[in-house]
């Protein structure tokens, strides 16, 4: 009686038909020989439409030169080798059926091609083992997306969105440092609200916390995209200007001026007006830390505000 037809070796052929994993043979010449229940299940494909037939015929939707290649390599160094979800999420396009993941439409998948060798040592098959790691990814990424969520809060203003006062200065040390070794010109401008003491004592603490966000919505709309903006403290934000020399602050400074004075602010039935003043320093090598640069900033601003208010000062 040949090996083939002993019960030991039908059980472990059952057994491999039944795996919980997905398992197809191929030939060397990319030839379909064994094809197990988890990948008639998922593709819908039965093993007599498949075995003996080419691989490729089935799944045009794979990029055919970089699997071939794959599977060449397993075979010419008799290693297997590793296709992840992170780098590939899936090589089927199976559709997830897992319980627990139901935000997955389509199944993640790990895959290991494991070279077969016959009884010379020659690699003449290649097996192709599918994982569903769905659930494992799924969690991956909501891990990573709420790790994300928490580092965006962690440097976020909670009132006006903008980058909070530590996440700011980080950043502010962090152009510093740029333009020491670049000299490419950098600007900062330090602005505040003009007697907003006022507006909390006339209207209340929730009309100043509207002025601010109001604010603070200006500046996100006239910015660019590579200038950082931040809530310094209280009614005072800065906006770090990379690669902007002072005149072009200026023009900034002056648009957002001209915006918060024309636009009042609707809270209840009121239409609040208020004005800023606001102070620029470009970055400087006579300047010995960034700290030293805010300062300036800063004594622009308080400037600004000792000469009419309303107004920026450059330095």
């Amino acid at each position: 009686m040949s090996p083939q037809n002993t019960p030991s070796f039908q059980a472990q052929l059952a057994l491999l038909k039944g795996l919980d994993v997905g398992l197809i043979i191929l030939e060397s010449d990319f030839t379909v020989t064994f094809w197990n229940q988890f990948m008639s299940n998922h593709s819908g494909i039965m093993p007599k439409r498949i075995l003996g037939s080419s691989f490729f015929s089935h799944f045009p939707e794979l990029n055919t030169q970089w699997f071939r290649r794959k599977l060449n390599t397993t075979i010419s160094l008799h290693n297997p080798s590793f296709i992840t979800w992170e780098e590939r999420p899936r090589l089927f396009q199976f559709k997830s059926y897992r319980p627990i993941t139901g935000t997955a439409s389509m199944m993640y998948q790990n895959i290991t091609l494991l070279p077969l060798n016959d009884e010379s040592g020659v690699t003449k098959q290649v097996a192709i083992i599918v994982y569903d790691v769905t659930d494992e990814a799924v969690s991956h990424q909501a891990l990573t997306a709420a790790n994300h969520e928490l580092s965006h809060l962690s440097r976020t203003d909670r009132l006006t969105k903008l980058n909070n006062r530590g996440y700011w200065e980080h950043c502010l040390e962090q152009e510093y440092e740029r333009f020491v070794r670049t000299q490419h010109p950098t600007s900062l401008i330090m602005l505040d609200i003009d007697h907003f003491k006022q507006v909390n004592d006339t209207y209340g603490h929730l009309a100043g916390d509207a002025v601010l966000v109001h604010l603070a919505k200006v500046i996100q709309q006239m910015i660019r995209s590579t200038d950082i903006a931040g809530r310094f403290g209280g009614e005072e934000f800065g906006i770090i200007l990379p690669n902007t020399p002072a005149a072009n602050a200026e023009i900034l400074a002056e648009r957002l001026r001209y915006k918060i004075e024309t636009h009042p602010i609707a809270y209840a039935n009121e239409q609040l007006l208020v004005t800023i003043s606001l102070g620029i320093a470009a970055a400087d090598s006579v300047y010995l830390s960034y700290q030293h640069w805010l300062e300036k900033a800063d004594q622009a601003l308080y400037q600004a505000k000792q000469t009419g208010r309303n107004q920026f000062v450059t330095v």
